[in-house]
């Protein structure tokens, strides 16, 4: 049955053979890889909005200065990546830029932070979609963090599936979702030109003298969380198809070129109409309306919208499995994270991933505006070690032309300190929880590598001196009673050895007499050994004897723990049994140093 499901939900296994073909093109690479950053269109301009109305409505026109700065910060980024890309073709973005170049506890730090963000990015996605759809539908207010949920779970099946058919299956939205946003930016631009809007605006240079610096800084912040996003391709090259740099260097660019162009436009017509940011209406619900009324393509805006939103998330999970798969390789991260499930996609990272962003959600229930700041922590901070990581690697090797590289590394690093640092400063309140957490995180990095080198000194050998050493072998068989399994089990473990011994424990005297009768009236060949127990324990005496045998013969012979196990026709039927068996099982396999095996029989019916 769990098999038929999965390959419902998931598919046929794919050969490994088949891998080349779940490689990108430039045009689904562009709608998987950029959805994260093309939908922070939808709430960018309006976290600076809801930083300046506290000023008065007269403050807003500092919304555009605002997003011109931002333009001005996502094409040194968008620069900065496109020479790490060609840099580091192999893929990993920050943290193998940060690894390389700035040490192992600097890539950590640059790499976790980024695994963070990509589980928040998801968090941050499913819960802007939501609203999105509840402004649309405000009946459906109480219900944002079941929708959230839903949507999560629902882009986990479909990234199981493999990359390319969760790209054909994102690229239709995604580019639905440009298209519409172009044609309500070229619409509103003509609708304010023609006199159809009537909005009253602040003039430009209007003076407001109760707007701080402190507050222009925290909105410039608030601005760059529509920068989110950007660094996905350079982590994701492998995904590419070949020549992989350069088709990730032309999807970065024209990532960006979009990206501007729709950021420009939603800023300047929130502007130009006298959008104020609302609980119950996003600014893009807001203009949409302004512009076409609630009719036909305002919901068809607010449903593309909500669309893009949600699988924004899609970014992270083609991100997050192949940053875990590198940490796994360096032995920072289970080894887990580098299996490839059926699909050929590293399955462990997107399942791991689906789960943490939906706990997360319900943790803050679904409030985007409470997950944005901690979302742009967690990006710019690895933004700021792979500029830096980017200028010691010009600095090193001086290739030909590294002079204007590493100006434009070096720009890109202090701008985004500076944005860390004004995020840090202006909203210290919502981030404070990231210097707690990642220390936990590398902690965790440096526990597992720790695990893993320290099982690598234990299991090595020296090829020259450790040899096999051949023993004789005991084999202790525990019995529950008199039965086809045991019969089974001990046929099995006579062609083994002649050494076998069965062990019966007891919880009442006239239990053992009838077991002791039976046993010598069957009469197996095999000498049985009851152990009586008090405290109706079956493992107390089980392993109390097992000791005994290992100190007696521990020097010649291996011994072996064999169980019997009943395996019933159906899975529901096995809940009615006592699992005895899986906890002897469990239990010895993780305190003793012997054998453990099971010898099954499966019932017919």
């Amino acid at each position: 049955m769990v098999s038929k499901v999965k390959r419902l939900l998931i598919g046929r296994p794919m050969k490994s053979n088949e891998l080349d073909h779940e490689k990108l093109s430039k045009v689904k690479a562009l709608a998987v890889l950029s959805s994260d950053a093309l939908s922070s269109v939808a709430y960018g301009t309006e976290q600076i909005l809801i930083v300046l109305v506290a000023a008065g409505f007269t403050a807003i026109w500092y919304s555009l200065p605002i997003a011109l700065a931002v333009l001005g910060l996502l094409a040194i980024l968008i620069l900065s990546y496109r020479q790490t890309i060609f840099a580091y073709p192999q893929g990993g973005g920050a943290y193998i830029v940060a690894k390389n170049n700035l040490g192992v506890p600097t890539g950590l730090l640059a790499g976790g932070s980024l695994l963070v963000d990509y589980i928040l990015t998801v968090a941050v996605s499913a819960s802007a979609g939501t609203d999105a759809i509840t402004s649309a539908f405000p009946g459906l207010h109480g219900h944002t963090v079941l929708i959230a949920v839903t949507v999560i779970i629902i882009l986990t099946i479909l990234n199981l599936r493999g990359v390319t058919e969760s790209a054909s299956f994102i690229a239709v939205p995604v580019y639905l979702f440009v298209i519409s946003i172009f044609v309500l930016i070229i619409s509103g631009v003509i609708k304010y030109a023609t006199g159809g809007a009537h909005a009253h605006v602040p003039e430009i240079g209007t003076a407001v003298s109760n707007v701080s610096l402190f507050l222009l800084l925290k909105a410039f912040s608030s601005g760059c969380s529509a920068l989110t996003g950007v660094e996905a391709v350079s982590n994701a090259i492998p995904n590419f198809k070949a020549p992989a740099e350069k088709n990730a260097a032309k999807t970065l660019m024209a990532m960006g070129l979009i990206l501007g162009i729709m950021f420009t436009g939603i800023t300047v017509l929130a502007y130009w109409y006298g959008i104020v940011p609302d609980e119950k209406a996003t600014v893009v619900s807001q203009i949409t309306e302004s512009t076409f009324g609630r009719g036909v393509l305002y919901f068809f805006i607010q449903g593309i919208t909500a669309v893009i939103l949600f699988l924004a998330a899609n970014t992270a999970y083609s991100a997050f499995p192949l940053l875990a798969c590198m940490f796994a390789k360096d032995k920072y991260m289970p080894h887990a994270f580098m299996v490839r499930g059926d699909r050929l996609g590293f399955s462990n990272g997107i399942i791991f991933l689906g789960v943490m962003s939906a706990l997360l959600v319900a943790a803050f229930h679904g409030n985007t505006e409470g997950l944005i700041p901690l979302y742009a922590v967690g990006v710019f901070i690895p933004f700021t070690l792979s500029q830096l990581g980017m200028m010691v690697r010009w600095y090193k090797l001086k290739p030909a032309g590294w002079q204007s590289k590493f100006v434009v590394n070096t720009i890109g690093m202090l701008t985004t300190l500076t944005i860390t640092l004004i995020f840090i400063i202006t909203k210290f309140s919502s981030v404070w929880m990231a210097f707690i957490f990642l220390p936990i995180v590398m902690f965790v990095f440096y526990r597992i590598h720790g695990h893993y080198m320290n099982t690598a000194d234990q299991l090595r050998i020296c090829l020259d001196k450790d040899k096999p050493v051949i023993k004789g072998s005991t084999v202790v068989v525990p019995v529950a009673g008199v039965t086809r399994a045991v019969l089974h089990s001990l046929s099995y473990a006579k062609s083994l050895t002649d050494n076998v011994v069965a062990v019966y424990v007891g919880f009442d005297e006239e239990e053992i007499h009838r077991m002791e009768q039976k046993w010598e009236e069957w009469n197996p060949g095999v000498r049985l050994i009851v152990l009586r127990s008090r405290y109706r324990s079956i493992l107390r005496p089980l392993l109390k004897f097992i000791d005994t045998v290992e100190w007696k013969t521990a020097s010649t012979d291996h011994i072996t723990i064999l169980i019997p196990q009943f395996i019933t026709k159906h899975w529901w039927q096995a809940l009615l049994h006592n699992q005895t068996s899986f906890l002897i099982r469990s239990y010895l396999m993780n305190q003793k140093d012997v054998v453990v095996a099971t010898v099954p029989y499966h019932l017919n019916k």
